[in-house]
């Protein structure tokens, strides 16, 4: 249908590039350029709200993230040069994504970060948006820390501390229980891991494994840690699966009845 070829065509930014191309020969007091800007902003909206979706639930409402991402995005549009060859996207999403990042390193940081840290932080915007429209694509942390001529470590530091700016409180309402009773963060940040009970286990009979001859311990070896069928284990041994199975039976039942009798 013509309607869904339309809103196809608005999600994609597959063919923005000659729309920059035009909008550069146009000189800026051609009436016609305001236009053409318009256009542009108009089509790629959806990849503003996008991100800020991404970063909604740290604290901050979803309109003020889209206000804030909307102007990252003007900004790349704004700022994006054609002539080098790189798609659109490649510069859009580090410029946009810069900027909700800047909205929480100025307006809110719950945890206390190194003041070295926050400022390579506050460099990354920038250098990610020169990196991504010079190399077409976002650039590695190593990349960056090389613009900078910076420490890898610090870099990487930085990156991480995006992830302090808000906290999120354990009685926060974060599902329901299958019923539709809301459950707190508390309630569902984990559980008892199961394999706990395994190591008391473990422990009892790593000692008795250890004393085992060199045969029986092999056997068990292939068997429940390289994970070989009987066969193979037999032909790799030269033995018959037949009495590969009795070894196996007959140290099993060994350990087990020193395990329990210990």
């Amino acid at each position: 249908m013509p309607g869904d070829r339309g809103r196809s065509r608005r999600d994609s930014y597959d063919d923005i590039e000659p729309e920059f191309a035009a909008l550069a020969a146009l000189s800026p007091d051609d009436p016609r350029r305001e236009t053409v800007r318009a256009g542009i902003i108009d089509r790629c909206l959806p990849l503003a709200e996008h991100i800020a979706r991404r970063f909604a639930g740290r604290g901050e409402t979803f309109d003020d993230l889209l206000q804030v991402a909307s102007l990252g995005l003007v900004q790349a549009v704004d700022r994006f040069d054609a002539s080098r060859g790189s798609p659109f996207l490649a510069f859009a999403v580090p410029t946009i994504m810069g900027e909700v990042r800047r909205h929480f390193r100025d307006n809110t940081w719950s945890v206390r970060v190194p003041r070295r840290t926050k400022e390579i932080q506050g460099s990354l915007s920038g250098v990610i948006e020169d990196l991504a429209q010079r190399l077409g694509r976002m650039p590695r942390a190593r990349e960056i820390a090389a613009e900078l001529d910076v420490d890898l470590t610090e870099v990487t530091q930085a990156l991480i501390a995006s992830n302090a700016y808000q906290t999120t409180s354990l009685e926060a309402v974060s599902g329901n229980d299958g019923e539709n009773s809301p459950l707190s963060l508390m309630e569902v940040l984990g559980e008892t891991d199961g394999s706990y009970e395994h190591i008391d286990k473990f422990l009892a009979v790593r000692p008795l494994l250890a004393a085992l001859p060199a045969r029986e311990r092999r056997v068990l070896t292939m068997r429940f840690f390289e994970y070989k069928t009987q066969s193979e284990i037999a032909e790799e041994l030269g033995v018959s699966q037949m009495q590969v199975s009795r070894i196996l039976s007959k140290t099993l039942d060994g350990l087990r009845e020193r395990v329990m009798r210990d």
